[in-house]
């Protein structure tokens, strides 16, 4: 197979309607805050534990596609000693991995940011190649101030995610591009979209240029937002209304895939707006998808909390989140659902 049928066997395999991709891919410090309030200890062994409970969820292929894995986890194996990349793979479910090595400030642009990673990149790839991993995530995140993003962060960091996402494909990865507007701060609905924009137009310009493949790509952006401490907070209607509306400006028909990140959103309100997108705008060129992280497994962590005999409990709580986004990838989520058992 060359990589282009390669590129093109994954991405019908992650695009699928109905269904979405599980963020699993928490640094050391990030699981380790997660874990922190249920009174569980972040260790080899938990976070091994946990994620095995996450995808050998009975079922859980119905409405996930694909699991962004962190490397710690490519290597680990469920307690009957089958890779965890394998467990996966047996729902139908494609294993990705986050490749960035996080981020660190943008010299000359005070308050941005950029992601360090690309160094050996192609080298790791063929190594997660080998252990069963078939998509990549790359993130950049943009705060937004009076002053930021400045011109000089936009640019910067659309240049790594298109050099990111080049070399994804060179190895016949399927590469996540995931620029992240924060929901930090107190700007309104109309400046986020504001930044939104620009920082989608200077992610697709720089992806033509490296020559990214649209067609094998999937974008994960955050949702148009008001700042979580603007006085006014938007409906599900709005930001639906203003995240299309920024789509349609900047997203190539090509794309096959728009997989929203949740970014500080409760479950809820991550499915409701998911919802109201594919609800009003039934006739998208792109599939509206998930790419949900917290907003998926919260109900699993307080479900879990640590002990071997809630897991049971724990899957439930996954299969039923997923569930009801799968519904909100069609438009037929309503929140009388979540009082449902």
């Amino acid at each position: 197979m060359d990589i282009e049928d390669e590129l093109q066997a994954t991405i019908a395999e992650m695009v699928q309607p109905g269904k979405g991709i599980l963020a699993a891919d928490e640094s050391l410090p990030t699981i380790t805050k997660r874990f922190k309030p249920i009174g569980a200890e972040s260790t080899e062994e938990t976070r091994r534990a946990y994620r095995s409970l996450l995808f050998s969820t009975p079922k859980i292929g119905e409405f996930i596609s694909g699991v962004i894995l962190f490397e710690e986890t490519l290597g680990q194996r469920a307690d009957d000693g089958t890779l965890l990349s394998e467990v996966l793979s047996r729902q139908h479910i494609v294993p990705g991995i986050k490749v960035d090595k996080g981020k660190i400030p943008l010299a000359r642009a005070p308050g941005d940011e950029i992601t360090q990673g690309l160094d050996g990149l192609a080298e790791r790839l063929r190594v997660y190649k080998g252990q069963g991993a078939r998509f990549a995530k790359w993130r950049e995140v943009y705060a937004i101030s009076a002053r930021n993003p400045s011109r000089l962060g936009i640019d910067a960091n659309a240049e790594m995610l298109a050099r990111y996402a080049a070399v994804c494909q060179e190895e016949g990865f399927v590469p996540i591009v995931e620029p992240e507007v924060l929901i930090d701060g107190d700007h309104s609905l109309e400046r986020c979209l504001e930044v939104t924009e620009a920082v989608l137009h200077a992610v697709f310009h720089a992806l033509y240029r490296h020559r990214v493949i649209l067609e094998y790509m999937v974008l994960k952006p955050s949702m148009v937002l008001p700042g979580k401490l603007h006085p006014s907070q938007a409906t599900p209607e709005q930001v639906a209304a203003a995240t299309v509306k920024v789509l349609r400006r900047t997203v190539p028909a090509a794309v096959p895939s728009i997989n929203f990140l949740s970014g500080g959103l409760s479950p809820m309100e991550a499915t409701a707006n998911l919802n109201a997108m594919n609800a009003l705008f039934p006739r998208l060129p792109w599939e509206l998808s998930f790419s949900y992280g917290r907003a998926l497994q919260q109900p699993v962590l307080q479900a879990w909390a640590g002990r071997v005999e809630n897991r049971p409990a724990a899957q439930q709580a996954l299969y039923r989140r997923a569930r009801l986004n799968g519904l909100a990838c069609h438009g037929k989520y309503r929140p009388e659902m979540e009082k449902e058992t």
